[in-house]
């Protein structure tokens, strides 16, 4: 079983690495400090396993797990952690774990025997380090080609529905994924709003309205040449954005 060992502190992934060397079964691939390398290492080395810190700098382990749902054959996560205090009720399913540091060799080696490869379904419900289960990701992932790309959400302009699938506009690219506009809403509620049913703009970069000629109203985009039409039931929201100082005033009629 192939095995990849993710912690911000080396002296933990030691540990992990001896207590694994004693079942002949285990076969540790590699190694990542954070959740980042932590993709790019499944990338590479497709594990069968990940065992993965929770609290890391940059990207944690909760968010990294996300994201490897975007793999072809996500690997099984099986999460450590210091606080026990942070244990979930829902790994109920034996192929994800939740070990609480130090990790015994007896549990760890039941925990990585019983692991597999799990669901999509599994990996998206997975909760978090005791924080609110539906904490906003900090980057999106998508997949291009044959590989992962993250896009911090602090560069994303807009979310917009094409067809069954969604694109992810920044000042300099625009990417496809494979979500739905309404979770994005929800999920980052806090600094998007809705301006069409198929737009979502972030508010930091919203900048102003602006009405054509025939009376139709549009959101002008810091950073972007680009406009995106505002339906009549969602312009006073967008209006209220700008009048409460969210952003600067600048209204075109």
């Amino acid at each position: 079983m192939k095995i990849l060992i993710v912690d911000d502190e080396q002296p933990a992934r030691d540990r992990l690495r001896r207590l694994l060397a004693e079942d002949s079964e285990c076969e540790v691939i590699g190694e990542a400090g954070d959740g980042r390398a932590a993709l790019e290492a499944c990338e590479a080395l497709d594990p069968d396993v990940v065992l993965m810190d929770i609290r890391m700098p940059g990207m944690d382990g909760v968010e990294a797990a996300r994201h490897l749902t975007q793999l072809d054959t996500p690997p099984a996560v099986i999460f450590t952690t210091a606080y026990s205090e942070y244990a979930m009720d829902a790994f109920e399913a034996r192929a994800v774990g939740y070990l609480v540091k130090p990790v015994r060799r007896e549990r760890l080696l039941d925990a990585v025997r019983h692991a597999r490869r799990p669901t999509l379904a599994q990996l998206r419900s997975l909760g978090s380090d005791g924080t609110d289960t539906s904490a906003a990701r900090k980057h999106i992932c998508a997949k291009v080609k044959d590989s992962l790309q993250l896009i911090p959400v602090d560069d994303v302009l807009c979310f917009q529905a094409d067809q069954k699938y969604v694109v992810v506009r920044t000042c300099d690219s625009e990417i496809l994924i494979d979500e739905s506009l309404r979770e994005l809403e929800e999920e980052f509620a806090s600094g998007f709003v809705r301006i069409h049913r198929n737009a979502l703009v972030a508010v930091a970069y919203l900048a102003a309205l602006e009405k054509n000629s025939e009376g139709q109203w549009f959101a002008r985009l810091r950073g972007s040449d680009k406009t995106l039409a505002v339906s009549r039931r969602h312009l006073s929201t967008v209006r209220k954005y700008l009048a409460d100082g969210a952003i600067n005033k600048n209204e075109r009629r």
